[in-house]
């Protein structure tokens, strides 16, 4: 799987300036690796991916002001206007722009590294402890071995940030890794709302893709969560987005998952508290000969609990997905709330879709239910479209674009609404 050896893991640790729990983290993970089994996503054989990771060390460029961001990085955000921005390029902190009245109220966004060096115990705490253990599979195993970027958010009790948090990656060094790590810790009655963008400028990659997010929501704290996901055709990757809501806390997540690669996404949120809530929409469009798996679950242990999934995906030429949505309702969440519905859109004869409602009830006063279906698009709606004088390659646009709209109208900053909105329209390129 790898041809890195353990001085290299040591060496990446002590590159960054890393406490010493971090650096036993990632040298006990190595050493464990072969002991570890892979995940086993649903009908999808992971025997025939490619996980070989390369020692690559993608030092880049910094910028020391918006003003000299890459033209593709000042397109997704604004540019006069933000006030929380992390730029990472490639493997590299690039950019970091914080609003000083935060730092003064506690707020803590840092890169990854940097926090660890500078709020050691904070990090411990919360870093693959509560969301995503390192054991899990092997993948999150070579992930706590090899991570080399990410961003660490920290909200301290009653803290409410008006303005959207918003990091970028920036990838365009075609041998980069990506081994990410968010960490997000919204204290007891705090706010928040986070942005991320993944965007390649090179065509093909031929590193992979390792990303973990750990959002924790304490008691009445409310995150919201935002991305567009657009790297290049190549990455082989392994994507986990995971929350934890405790009592009366919210997770909201907005997802535009638009890799090119072959890509395993599990995004799984954990509603622990009574009254707890999250709502997921996704939106996916897949091309080429892409193979997609995605697992959504939001398990219910909270009284009053509410947990919504939707998700619509779009796959032309060869590409193929599997769409499972989750919901699971634990024994004593009484008064529980579980709805999902997952759509497929197939525009060729060559493409696939496959997506699986399921609902696990372990109680009985409960509310629930699921709708899934996958097909081509509808010809009344082209149809009654065409019937007004519009040509079928427009028609059948804007009955994409409608059929996505219900997550793209969800992000929470209108430059990356716009970039959704255009990164779906070069991807399903209807002529």
């Amino acid at each position: 799987m790898s041809d890195i050896n353990l001085e290299q893991i040591k060496g990446l640790s002590e590159s960054r300036n890393e406490p010493a729990w971090m650096t036993a983290i990632r040298e006990d993970a190595f050493n464990r690796l072969d002991a570890i089994d892979m995940p086993k996503p649903d009908k999808t054989r992971l025997d025939r991916w490619n996980f070989d990771v390369t020692y690559h060390a993608a030092d880049s460029t910094t910028f020391d002001s918006t003003d000299a961001l890459p033209a593709e990085v000042k397109s997704i955000i604004d540019v006069e206007a933000v006030e929380n921005l992390y730029v990472q390029h490639n493997n590299t902190p690039a950019f970091l722009k914080v609003d000083e009245n935060l730092a003064a109220q506690g707020v803590i966004i840092k890169d990854i590294h940097t926090a660890m060096a500078e709020h050691s115990d904070l990090v411990q705490q919360y870093f693959m402890t509560e969301g995503v253990k390192v054991d899990e599979h092997r993948l999150t195993a070579l992930h706590a071995a090899l991570l080399n970027g990410g961003l660490f958010i920290y909200v301290p009790k009653n803290v409410i940030i008006e303005s959207p948090i918003q990091m970028v990656v920036l990838h365009d060094d075609k041998d980069a890794n990506l081994f990410n790590h968010l960490l997000i810790v919204a204290d007891t009655g705090s706010e928040v709302t986070y942005v991320e963008n993944y965007l390649s400028t090179v065509e093909e990659a031929a590193g992979q893709l390792n990303v973990i997010s750990e959002v924790i929501a304490n008691d009445n704290a409310k995150i919201t969560y935002g991305t567009v996901d657009f790297l290049a055709k190549g990455f082989t990757g392994h994507v986990i987005r995971r929350g934890i809501a405790h009592k009366d806390a919210t997770i909201d997540w907005s997802l535009g998952l638009m890799n090119d690669g072959d890509t395993i996404n599990d995004n799984t949120t954990y509603l622990m508290g009574d009254n707890s809530t999250s709502n997921l929409k996704t939106v996916v469009v897949g091309r080429g000969e892409q193979k997609l798996n995605f697992t959504t679950q939001i398990i219910q242990y909270g009284k009053n609990s509410v947990g919504h999934i939707l998700k619509h995906g779009v796959m032309k030429d060869a590409a193929s997905s599997i769409f499972n949505g989750i919901g699971y309702i634990k024994h004593g969440a009484t008064k529980a709330d579980a709805q999902q519905e997952s759509r497929v859109l197939m525009l060729s004869e060559k493409s696939r879709g496959d997506a699986n409602p399921i609902l696990l009830i372990d109680e009985d006063d409960v509310t629930a239910g699921h709708a899934a279906s996958a097909g081509r698009v509808d010809p009344m709606q082209l149809f009654y479209l065409m019937s007004r004088g519009i040509s079928q390659a427009e028609a059948e646009r804007l009955v994409i674009h409608g059929f996505l709209a219900p997550v793209v109208n969800e992000l929470p900053i209108e430059a990356v609404r716009r970039q959704l909105t255009d990164v779906i329209e070069q991807k399903v390129a209807i002529k």
